[in-house]
């Protein structure tokens, strides 16, 4: 059967699924992945990021149990305490004398024994908001308490960073929205899954698009925009349909876990090795609003974390020798609070931990200038935040990949230097 083959104005009328840059209309029609480039020239000089929000308020006083506080937590959750170290098979994995890892992150020890993961304690945003959509949105904007400026700390630090890169695969948000700290100039590349990228068997769907790339643009030497546009997304459907995610075999006898959140890093790990110019890529594990029966230590929070903990470990192993160049953060809107809610959960809090895992890690340490949690320590019943979660990103920003454009990363935050990472 014949198909009709495109025109100029029919393809550029197609569909707004590929935003693209200097130009307001799609070149492929709305089924196919979403692409969005920024034309330059450099590689970059540091790590790549990846950064996960746990969304829905992680319990960060479960996650690393604070046992050295005694009675101050125990006491406040009477059913959800995590045991001291050595307290049966359910006790907290012992990380320093005063804080452990809850059982169910117990794969990550190894990588913080071998000081490539580092727990920042009493940390988040100092905006007291306790509502999901506003601390979320203030955490990824990286300025707390300001709704209106409209784009994410990552997008202002690929857009203030000194050198270029003219990969289309710069920044990635793996899900089907693009995360709000990923906004800003600089267009990210949203996408569920690369086999996403292989149409899913619509072959001839492909080859016409190809055909029409090649026809109506000078694809092999552009010279106008739209011509080196269309050049960009040639390139990368090519280079994308070299990658097979269904026959990937992930190094050093890494497991990642059966869902989107393990997918999600397994591909990420992919990209990495392909070395397809990838700077950032954005990742989301949901889930942690934790009301009623949170399920500490055998239900839903449990399970959570151990999907946390085997993504981690499983990208680790995976990468190897390239986690030198790597720096994960993990981040969630705000901690739970101190004292168990009747419902055998936790309600909407305020401080809570980040981790740093990567090769420039100054890990094997439980950073927090610990406020404690006695009653008179405490913020309103919360874990009082000691430390600016922007200081933390600023620390890999700057120290892992190489941009001291911290005021316009962060505007009007003064930054204070915590140690976290070693300068690349």
């Amino acid at each position: 059967m014949l198909t009709t083959p495109y025109t100029r104005r029919q393809f550029l009328q197609t569909s707004s699924a590929l935003g693209v840059i200097g130009a307001s209309k799609s070149l492929f029609p709305k089924w196919m992945p979403r692409l969005a480039f920024r034309a330059q020239n450099q590689r970059p000089p540091g790590d790549v990021l990846i950064n996960i929000f746990l969304r829905g308020g992680i319990d960060g006083l479960s996650a690393v149990v604070p046992f050295g506080d005694g009675g101050s937590y125990y006491d406040a959750r009477p059913t959800l305490a995590v045991p001291e170290p050595g307290r049966g098979s359910n006790a907290a994995v012992d990380l320093d004398g005063y804080f452990g890892l809850h059982p169910a992150l117990a794969a990550l020890k190894e990588v913080y024994d071998e000081g490539h993961l580092a727990v920042v304690h009493a940390t988040g945003s100092i905006d007291p908001s306790r509502s999901h959509f506003d601390a979320m949105r203030f955490m990824e904007y990286g300025t707390p308490g300001e709704k209106l400026i409209g784009t994410g700390w990552i997008g202002r630090h690929l857009q203030s960073a000194a050198w270029q890169n003219d990969s289309p695969f710069r920044a990635i948000g793996m899900g089907a929205m693009v995360p709000e700290s990923l906004r800003g100039p600089i267009s990210p590349l949203s996408i569920q899954s690369i086999a996403d990228f292989h149409f899913k068997g619509r072959e001839d769907e492909l080859r016409r698009m190809q055909q029409s790339l090649a026809s109506l643009y000078t694809i092999e030497a552009p010279t106008d925009l739209l011509s080196k546009q269309a050049g960009l997304v040639f390139e990368t459907v090519e280079t994308l349909k070299s990658i097979h995610p269904g026959s990937y075999q992930p190094s050093n006898g890494a497991l990642y876990p059966d869902d989107e959140f393990g997918l999600g890093l397994q591909q990420v790990a992919q990209l990495i090795k392909a070395d397809v110019g990838l700077e950032v890529a954005c990742i989301d594990l949901g889930g942690w609003d934790t009301h009623e029966n949170q399920g500490t230590l055998d239900g839903t929070f449990n399970a959570l974390l151990s999907n946390l903990a085997n993504g981690l470990a499983a990208l680790y192993a995976d990468l190897g020798e390239q986690m030198n160049r790597v720096s994960v953060v993990t981040m969630s809107e705000f901690g739970r609070r101190v004292a168990e809610n009747g419902s055998q959960g936790t309600d909407h809090g305020h401080g809570n931990f980040m981790f740093l895992m990567g090769g420039g890690v100054n890990g094997g340490q439980v950073f927090s200038r610990w406020p404690t949690l006695a009653p008179e320590a405490l913020d309103d019943g919360d874990l009082a935040i000691t430390t600016d979660y922007r200081d933390v990103l600023a620390e890999v920003v700057d120290g892992r990949l190489g941009n001291p454009a911290l005021d316009e990363v962060f505007p009007g935050h003064p930054v204070t230097p915590l140690g976290l990472v070693q300068p690349i």
